[in-house]
């Protein structure tokens, strides 16, 4: 398999516990997520990847049952439990997703996939999530998967930077070759939160979901849900005065 995607999911979120698996318009959040993914033509496979702790056998029970593979490994850890992932599967090119982003395009995933294949030899790593430019929540990251297994060798062990992934590549710019990319005009919206992380994102995300359903339709791109929000534009009041701890790091 040379292209897969890989979704950090646990059940164990201290803002919204159980987040992943809790249901919107009749579907697990991660079941949303997935079935987007899915929709990429140039992803080969998906594992969602959680953590062996008891509190996670809920999200491998859902993966078992609806035929999704999944990979167990460090609760805490999580560089550890992705380039594990990478490493057993011999992943070649990873697609790097968060579970809290029920609504990742799969369009856009298709464009920094096809972005990267064609300029593989000039950069390691391609990502909106080195400048906020799109709707946080719809990040798309992908890389060589050789270099996420390398970098999980030289951390330390203690490094309390080993709860995160993709971060890891970019806070040692002098070692790998990194290439931001940026939202187009239609889709600059870096104060729009289309991520789960409260309670008050999961109602924006919900009333999002909902409006579409009810109209019929199966899948809705990023165009359509910015122009949902331009015309109902109360609805960003929802969630943007919500803290995002993710910002500290991204300004780093």
């Amino acid at each position: 398999m040379s292209i897969t995607a890989t979704i950090q999911a646990r059940m164990g979120s201290s803002r919204l516990p159980g987040k992943v698996l809790i249901d919107i318009c009749g579907k697990p959040m991660l079941q949303w997520q997935v079935e987007r993914i899915s929709k990429s033509r140039l992803i080969d496979n998906i594992i969602v990847c959680t953590s062996i702790a008891q509190i996670d056998d809920d999200i491998q029970e859902f993966c078992d049952k609806n035929n999704i593979q999944c990979f167990r490994g460090s609760e805490n850890d999580v560089l550890e439990r992705i380039s594990s992932a990478l490493k057993e599967n011999k992943i070649k090119t990873h697609v790097e997703c968060h579970g809290d982003s029920p609504l990742i395009d799969p369009l856009i995933i298709d464009d920094f996939i096809d972005f990267f294949l064609k300029n593989s030899k000039n950069f390691d790593y391609v990502s909106s999530a080195l400048k906020t430019t799109y709707p946080p929540g719809l990040e798309v990251t992908v890389y060589k998967a050789e270099i996420l297994i390398k970098i999980n060798k030289l951390i330390k062990a203690n490094d309390p930077m080993r709860e995160h992934v993709g971060y890891n590549l970019t806070r040692f710019p002098e070692k790998f070759r990194l290439k931001s990319l940026e939202a187009p005009p239609e889709f600059f919206a870096p104060e729009i939160y289309l991520e789960v992380d409260t309670i008050e994102d999961l109602k924006l995300i919900t009333k999002i979901i909902k409006k579409f359903t009810n109209d019929g339709k199966k899948f809705f791109s990023t165009g359509e849900i910015l122009n949902l929000i331009k015309q109902n534009p109360q609805l960003t009041k929802i969630n943007n005065s919500i803290k995002r701890n993710w910002k500290s790091l991204r300004e780093i």
